[in-house]
C-alpha cells in the first residue's frame, strides 16, 4: 500500500539520484516555482519528468496525470521537506553522500570513457560537476532525514491494528502474496580458524607498511577495505563511540589522533582503525576492513559434508530435525528443527520482541542485508514440500561465507490478509496508513506556514495536495 506522501517523495529522490548528468543552466531557463529559499527550474521539472517517465515505462506502468505536473509536485515537497530540515537542524551523513557522489561521478566517466569526454559532454570541469551531484544528494538526504523525523516513531497499538483491518473492505482486502517456511543447516568452512589468520597477517603486514611511512593509510583503504567506506579512504563520520560496533568502539577510544589501532575483530570482519581527530565527544576515524578468504578447497569441503549430510535424510537415517541439532552451526535455528526465522535481523538491529517473530518469507524477504539470501530462494523455489536442496554457498547477515542445505516446508500461496494468520504485515500496513496521515497533517501546515510560489502557468495542474496553490 503505497502511500501518497510517503510515494511522491520516493519519486523526488529517485528522479533526482538518476537524473542524467547533463545541468548546463542556461540564462533564459525559468523559475516555475519557489519553495523557502529554493527555487526549481523548468529544466529540473522536465528532467525529473522524464526520469518519472523512464521509470515508469520500465515497470509497465503509466499515469494519467501530467508528467510535469507530477515532477513539479514531487520537487514542490522535496524543497519544502530540504528547507525544513535546515530550519530544524536535522543531521545527515555527509560520508555516505561523498561515497555516492563518487560512485555516480565514477560511473559516468566509465561510461564516457575519460573525465575529458565527461567534461565535455557536460560543458563543465569535472569539480563543478562533482559539486552540483553534492548538492542534489545532499538535499535528497535531508529532505529524507526531515520525513523520517515526521513518521519514524509512528507506532500502532494491536487495537488500532484490528480497527485498520475491520475499516478494510472485505471484498478488496489486500492480497499477501505466495509465502515459505523452510529449514536450513548450515556449516562455515573448518578452516575458519586459518582463515582468520591468514587475515590478521594481511592486515599487520598493512600496519606495518603505514607507521613506517612506506604507504598512507587512506591509499591502503582504498586499494583493500571491502567496506563502503573505502572509496573515501576508510574515512567515516564523526560519531559518539556509542555509534560504533564492539570492539571497534574500545580501540577507538585508546587511540590518540594520528595512531593505528592492533589488529580489531568485530562481526564484521577485522579492522585497522586510524583517529583521525576527536572533538568533544564525537570520534572522527577511518578504518580499513578486511574479511577472511578461502581456497577452492576449503570452500568444497563443507559441501560436500552437507551433501552427504541431506543424503542421510533422504535415506531416513536421520531426520532433518535432528541433522540441524547435531550439525548446523546456525545457533538461532539448530535447536528449532532448523526453522530459519528473523531472529537474527531483530538482533542485529537490538528490536528482539517475541511478537515479531516471523518465519514466513515474501520472495522480497530475500536479499542483501535480510539475513535471507537470494541463493536462499534460489534453492527453495526448485523444491517441492519437503524435499531438500544440494548444498550451495550463501552468505549470513553480516557477509560471512557459508554452505548450506535447505528444506523446503510449506509454501502458504497468495490469499486476502487476515489478523490470524498475516498479523505482522497488516501491522506494517497499519503503521504505513498512520504515517500516512500524520505525514499530511504535519504536510498540509507546513506547506501554509512556508512560501510557496508557482508561477501561474503551471498552477492549474492536478496536484495531489490542493495546498500547494496558495
Amino acid at each position: 500500500m503505497l502511500k501518497k506522501g510517503l510515494l511522491l517523495l520516493a519519486i523526488a529522490l529517485f528522479a533526482s539520484a538518476g537524473a542524467d548528468a547533463q545541468k548546463k543552466r542556461v540564462m533564459l531557463d525559468k523559475v516555475v516555482a519557489v519553495v523557502g529559499s529554493s527555487s526549481i527550474l523548468y529544466s529540473e521539472m522536465t528532467e525529473t519528468a522524464q526520469r518519472l517517465t523512464e521509470q515508469r515505462r520500465e515497470a509497465g506502468y503509466t499515469s494519467d496525470r501530467d508528467p510535469l505536473n507530477e515532477a513539479l509536485e514531487a520537487l514542490l515537497l522535496q524543497k519544502l521537506l530540504y528547507n525544513q530540515a535546515l530550519i530544524d537542524s536535522v543531521q545527515i551523513n555527509t560520508g555516505e553522500i561523498a561515497q555516492r557522489v563518487e560512485s555516480h561521478v565514477s560511473a559516468m566517466v566509465e561510461q564516457e570513457g575519460s573525465i575529458t569526454a565527461l567534461e565535455a559532454k557536460n560543458h563543465m570541469p569535472i569539480f563543478n560537476l562533482r559539486e552540483m551531484l553534492r548538492r542534489r544528494y545532499e538535499e535528497q538526504s535531508y529532505a529524507a532525514a526531515m520525513q523520517n523525523e515526521i513518521t519514524g516513531k509512528v507506532t500502532v497499538t494491536p487495537g488500532e491494528v484490528e480497527h485498520f483491518y475491520n475499516s478494510l473492505d472485505k471484498d478488496s482486502l489486500p492480497t499477501i502474496a505466495e509465502q515459505y517456511v523452510y529449514a536450513q543447516i548450515t556449516k562455515f568452512p573448518k578452516s575458519m580458524v586459518d582463515a582468520k589468520q591468514r587475515t590478521r597477517e594481511r592486515l599487520l603486514e598493512m600496519r606495518e607498511r603505514i607507521i613506517t611511512g612506506k604507504t598512507k593509510f587512506a591509499v591502503m583503504a582504498r586499494m583493500y577495505s571491502v567496506d563502503g567506506s573505502a572509496i573515501r579512504g576508510g574515512e567515516m563520520d564523526p560519531m559518539e563511540l556509542a555509534g560504533f560496533v564492539q570492539p571497534f568502539a574500545d580501540a577507538l577510544a585508546e587511540l590518540k589522533p594520528g595512531q593505528v589501532s592492533e589488529v580489531v575483530e568485530t562481526e564484521f570482519g577485522f579492522h585497522l582503525i586510524q583517529l583521525i581527530d576527536k572533538k568533544g565527544n564525537l570520534y572522527h576515524c577511518r578504518h580499513i576492513l578486511l574479511r577472511p578468504t578461502y581456497t577452492t578447497e576449503e570452500l568444497i569441503e563443507p559441501m560436500e559434508m552437507l551433501d552427504s549430510i541431506a543424503d542421510l535424510i533422504r535415506r531416513d537415517s536421520i531426520t532433518f530435525e535432528a541433522a540441524a541439532a547435531e550439525f548446523s552451526d546456525d545457533a538461532h535455528s539448530k535447536m528449532n528443527g532448523g526453522i530459519v526465522s528473523n531472529h537474527d535481523l531483530l538482533e542485529r538491529y537490538q528490536a528482539f520482541d517475541a511478537k515479531l517473530t516471523a518465519t514466513r518469507f515474501l520472495k522480497e524477504d530475500f536479499g542483501m542485508g535480510t539475513g535471507k539470501s537470494i541463493e536462499d530462494y534460489n534453492a527453495i523455489r526448485r523444491l517441492k514440500v519437503g524435499e531438500i536442496s544440494p548444498a550451495f554457498q550463501s552468505q549470513d547477515l553480516v557477509g560471512n561465507l557459508l554452505s548450506k542445505i535447505v528444506k523446503l516446508v510449506e509454501v502458504i500461496p497468495p490469499h486476502p490478509a487476515s489478523l490470524k494468520d498475516d498479523y505482522l504485515r497488516l501491522e506494517n500496513m497499519a503503521v504505513a496508513d498512520k504515517q500516512e496521515k500524520v505525514f499530511n497533517k504535519w504536510l498540509n501546515k507546513k506547506i501554509d506556514a512556508m512560501y510557496v510560489y508557482i508561477d501561474p502557468e503551471f498552477r492549474n495542474g492536478e496536484f495531489m495536495n490542493k495546498h500547494w496553490v496558495k
